[in-house]
């Protein structure tokens, strides 16, 4: 297949090592400021894909993230978000990576390489076509994305495809292709950079709107996530303050009893 790979073309700077701290500095932020607008261009794409999450979720589906390196590590944070931000499930949205999860920290050698894998590792969650699959890839040439791409199409699965290089494989193979091309990096080919950017842009935009379609927002307030530190206790307080008008002992009080932002103002409200 023939495609410019973009993310791979030299970077528009040279001599780099020659550059001031603030240059490097300076030019970097000036590259990271194209991001946006590359995503931008793409909101459609991005619309189309969250409709397909949302209705396959609400009747009891799951969300799977596929990538390598960055990319998967990307698609990792974004699922591990959502239990604490919205009070989901761990399995509802899953991210998976090339080698397990000991590349989480550290690349396991050629793990991208296998066509099998991806698909193995699917089925080890138990696939299915109420699910949807999401590859991410800034090259979009991972052989452990595209080949579970390809199985899940042939299988009736909602694919979606996250890329930065229009044309490429998993532009291509993907059934709702999202492809911000944010040109090349400012150290060439290094798509940790823009590329990392504009994806996890896109997986904030995926998982967030989801989310608030699917109920988890009231208002703009996180109304079901986890109290798991004082901070977010806090918020919590706040919260009920804000919507209710009780003053801090009650909401305390309330959330202590309940557990949950959510049911703590439906209780006043009931009152």
């Amino acid at each position: 297949m023939n495609f410019t790979k973009v993310t791979e073309q030299d970077s528009h700077y040279d001599d780099l090592e020659k550059m001031s701290i603030n240059t490097l500095l300076q030019n970097i932020n000036a590259e990271d400021k194209t991001v946006p607008l590359a995503v931008e261009k793409v909101i459609p794409n991005i619309e189309a894909l969250v409709e397909q999450v949302v209705g396959k979720l609400r009747d009891g589906g799951r969300l799977f993230y596929m990538g390598a390196g960055t990319s998967g590590r990307l698609g990792i944070v974004d699922a591990s978000e959502c239990p604490p931000t919205f009070g989901v499930s761990h399995d509802l949205v899953v991210g998976l990576i090339a080698g397990g999860d000991s590349a989480i920290r550290k690349a396991v050698e050629f793990a991208e390489d296998s066509r099998d894998q991806g698909w193995k590792d699917l089925q080890s969650h138990h696939i299915s076509n109420q699910d949807v699959v999401i590859g991410i890839a800034a090259s979009g040439t991972t052989p452990y994305v595209l080949g579970a791409i390809e199985k899940c199409n042939e299988e009736g699965i909602i694919t979606g495809g996250i890329t930065c290089n229009e044309g490429s494989p998993l532009a291509v193979s993907a059934q709702y292709p999202i492809v911000p091309v944010v040109g090349p990096e400012f150290v060439t080919g290094s798509s940790r950079m823009k590329a990392g950017t504009a994806q996890k842009l896109v997986l904030n935009m995926i998982s967030t709107a989801t989310m608030i379609q699917l109920g988890k927002v009231k208002g703009n307030k996180m109304v079901d996530m986890q109290l798991s530190n004082h901070k977010l206790v806090d918020r919590g307080i706040r919260m009920i303050m804000q919507e209710t008008g009780v003053d801090r002992n009650i909401a305390k009080r309330l959330l202590e009893e309940h557990q949950s932002v959510r049911e703590a103002v439906k209780q006043v409200n009931k009152s």
